[in-house]
């Protein structure tokens, strides 16, 4: 009898887990409310190529993408900007969201997973606390495993019992709410900086970027603060203020979305069920990009299946997948998770002048795809940060906020190493919550 995996939701994490476990003989199917040929939002995407080999993944035709350029990040007042000096072996590419999908979608098929569309997720199918499958609009589906790709709202995690520990809500300054948008180019002057992004766009907290194409502007907004419509006109008339390429035509996109902007899950794995990309906090936090830490998480959680031979699937073999995702990533993205807590306790002001003094550098803000291993190319240096900060700012009060940063950086350092690298309810449910402590926002 064949084991029976449960993919909730196609993100793109659950999509690859599904196309190696699939080829190693399970029996996988991936359960999607969307439509067949629709998935993805009307945008472009980036993410390091070297993680379609990770998971096992062919690269695109050559058409299909190209290499991105370095941004250059501003302060608010958009006076000062740093940009990045990525080399060329660890540049990320550029690809249509929905030729991602295309690509990934079509290699699992291959790999033998099967697909059911326009099927709504309700919540999990329980037997005690253990996830034994999935309630959905076309009827209840049973399975072995279920891996939840579901996203930032899914409702098989908002639906799991207390029990399992497992955070339901990504909590305060935890998710952008993002719109973006194609406008017409309204001028065909060159533009050195073609990928500016603005931190604290007009003061408000959060993101943007305007990225000058030869056929169009790429316009992105990400707020903490609800977005509406008035506020995204507000700060589009800001960037063109700026940017005089920037037009007014929307050709495309215009889509509002969530986005997870924080660390990963303290716990993500329970009895019978895995969390995958969104649904575990996957991406990387201030920009919000997931796709590759989903594909690497993939090969991770898809090798830790593999490796239970009696195919309990039971939290204590399941955690082994969270310790070796801490390791290669969730260390890291916890780190600059320290980093965006700081973004949203600073004025503009003081982040202008963080910029004009030379606290951040466009070294700091290079980061590069990592394209040759699972090892993690992001990394905080707290006591750098530190004697960085005392060196030249003057600001009491600003000084105070980043030696807190570090601080907390370091306490996260800590938590990360000493995670129980055996499932142990008691030692696990006692270093989730000083994990968690981490990032409370009054320090």
């Amino acid at each position: 009898m064949s084991v029976k995996i449960i993919v909730a939701g196609a993100g793109h994490g659950g999509i690859a887990a599904a196309a190696i476990l699939a080829q190693n003989g399970y029996d996988v199917t991936v359960y999607e409310r969307g439509k067949e040929g629709t998935l993805g939002y009307d945008w472009t995407d980036i993410f390091a190529p070297g993680a379609l080999k990770i998971a096992g993944i062919g690269m695109p035709p050559e058409d299909k993408y190209e290499y991105k350029e370095n941004m250059t990040f501003y302060s608010p007042n958009m006076k000062k900007g740093l940009r990045q000096n990525v080399a060329p072996d660890q540049l990320e590419i550029k690809m249509e969201r929905k030729d991602i999908y295309s690509l990934l979608i079509s290699h699992a098929v291959d790999c033998g997973a099967k697909f059911v569309y326009e099927c709504n997720i309700e919540g999990p199918i329980l037997f005690g606390n253990r996830v034994v499958g999935i309630k959905t609009s076309k009827g209840d589906f049973y399975g072995d495993l279920v891996i939840d790709a579901a996203g930032i709202e899914s409702p098989v995690k908002i639906n799991l019992p207390a029990v399992c520990g497992i955070e339901k809500v990504p909590g305060e300054f935890s998710q952008f709410n993002v719109f973006r948008a194609f406008y017409n180019r309204a001028t065909d002057e060159e533009v050195e900086d073609k990928y500016k992004v603005c931190l604290l766009p007009g003061g408000n907290l959060g993101v943007g970027w305007i990225a000058a194409e030869e056929e169009y502007s790429d316009l992105l907004i990400g707020l903490f603060d609800k977005l509406t419509d008035e506020k995204v006109n507000e700060i589009a008339e800001l960037f063109r203020s700026e940017n005089p390429v920037l037009g007014t035509e929307l050709k495309r996109g215009g889509q509002y979305v969530k986005i997870p902007v924080r660390q990963p899950l303290a716990i993500m794995v329970c009895d019978g069920y895995a969390a995958i990309g969104d649904s575990a906090f996957m991406t990387v936090p201030v920009i919000g990009s997931g796709i590759a830490n989903s594909l690497k998480a993939a090969r991770i959680l898809a090798d830790t299946i593999i490796a239970d031979k009696y195919n309990c699937f039971c939290v204590d073999t399941l955690w082994d997948y969270q310790v070796k995702y801490y390791k290669v990533l969730g260390s890291g993205l916890a780190q600059l998770a320290c980093v965006k807590l700081l973004l949203t306790q600073l004025t503009p002001d003081e982040l202008d002048y963080m910029f004009e003094c030379g606290v951040l550098t466009a070294k700091d803000l290079t980061i590069g795809a990592d394209s040759t291993s699972l090892v993690s190319m992001i990394k905080v240096n707290p006591a750098e940060l530190i004697e960085k900060a005392k060196g030249v700012i003057k600001d009491p009060v600003l000084l105070k906020k980043i030696l807190l940063t570090g601080k907390r950086i370091a306490s996260v350092v800590t938590a990360t190493t000493t995670m129980p690298r055996r499932w142990n309810r008691q030692q696990v449910f006692k270093w989730a919550k000083q994990y968690k402590m981490c990032f409370q926002i009054d320090g």
